[in-house]
């Protein structure tokens, strides 16, 4: 008997190794209740959040290792579908004709943050999306600062509202929370207000941190199922690794996380079904420690002397055991955007006003 029920059971993950997508492309095609759509609600995506809708279980080792998840491309796909769903609200006759507005607050001249929000802009452009920059001096005050973020909450054709971080030091460095908080919940598109991330806690997200929100796409791309899924969080930041957390506990994954404090990275690494790093150190994760099969996921990007970028995953010694791997640049990165426009048309969807007779 024993004997007869290790060879179904041997039967069964071969079965379902047979139906895993061997691309995160074909994935996206094949797995049923996935698609690279835009995020309207989060109602429209509850069907990720029932476990009966995903065929496997955890990770099997079905001897696929390297896979890449191309955040680009599944970015690329839900950029579309926003641009789609954009035109089509735009036109609507029964609301104001009108595009989502996305105001962007630069304090200073730091000049990784000018890349970033260009990248922003260019994506607002492609998907029709009214994007602003506001540029204020370094030396604007924490008042001045405040009276801007009032000024745009009360702007009913601005939507969204990003202060660009980080601000420069002194008085506005030392006042972050403050300038987060100010920010109104409903035009919080980063998600990082805590009235936004207690509705995370509360397993009633509205506004969702864009990189965790982000990452949970490119897990589900992979067709893996994430009810039970041993993950480990590496990074415990309040914009990236704590809100990721969340995420995962809400789609009914074991998670663990570790931070600066923790002992033994390697063993709890060794373990992890899925790993997600944000820990901002390159090559923090040994290709060697990942469990064959796993679900690594890089979200941390470095620049090196040499001018190269890099995550925080030994790339190419952890895609000999992985089963899935994003790669720096090219995964996370373009998926933060894409959450960002998502969230800008969920807060447009709560502000646009019907027409009036």
């Amino acid at each position: 008997m024993a004997e007869k029920r290790a060879a179904n059971e041997q039967a069964q993950r071969e079965e379902a190794a047979s139906k895993r997508p061997k691309t995160a492309e074909e994935g996206l095609k094949t797995l049923k209740i996935h698609s690279p759509s835009a995020i309207e609600s989060y109602a429209e995506f509850k069907r990720y959040y029932e476990p009966t809708n995903w065929d496997t279980k955890g990770v099997d080792a079905d001897g696929e290792r390297g896979r890449i998840i191309d955040g680009k491309k599944i970015a690329e796909g839900i950029r579309a579908t926003l641009k789609q769903k954009i035109a089509e609200k735009v036109e609507n006759p029964a609301f104001e004709h009108r595009k989502p507005g996305l105001t962007v607050i630069l304090v200073g001249e730091n000049a990784a943050s000018k890349v970033y929000i260009r990248q922003k802009q260019k994506a607002c452009v492609d998907v029709g999306i009214d994007g602003q920059l506001i540029n204020l001096p370094a030396t604007t005050s924490l008042e001045a600062l405040l009276a801007k973020i009032d000024e745009l909450n009360a702007d009913d054709k601005v939507d969204g509202v990003l202060v660009q971080l980080p601000l420069p030091a002194g008085e506005l460095a030392d006042n972050v929370r403050q300038v987060v908080d100010r920010i109104d919940p409903l035009k919080d598109v980063d998600g990082f207000h805590p009235e936004n991330l207690g509705n995370l806690v509360t397993r009633a997200p509205k506004m969702r941190p864009c990189t965790p929100w982000g990452v949970m796409h490119l897990i589900w791309s992979t067709g893996v199922n994430p009810y039970g899924l041993e993950c480990l969080v590496v990074g415990a930041s309040n914009h990236v690794g704590r809100p990721m957390v969340l995420e995962l506990l809400l789609n009914g994954a074991s998670v663990q996380c570790v931070h600066r404090f923790s002992r033994d990275l390697e063993a709890h690494v060794r373990r992890a079904e899925c790993v997600i790093v944000a820990a901002g150190k390159p090559g923090l994760v040994k290709g060697e420690w990942i469990r064959p099969g796993a679900i690594v996921i890089d979200i941390g990007i470095n620049r090196l002397e040499s001018g190269k970028l890099v995550g925080d995953v030994d790339f190419q010694a952890a895609k000999v055991n992985a089963g899935w791997i994003t790669p720096v640049p090219g995964g996370v990165g373009p998926m933060t955007v894409a959450m960002l426009l998502t969230n800008t048309v969920t807060a447009y969807d709560a502000h646009r006003r019907p027409k009036t007779a």
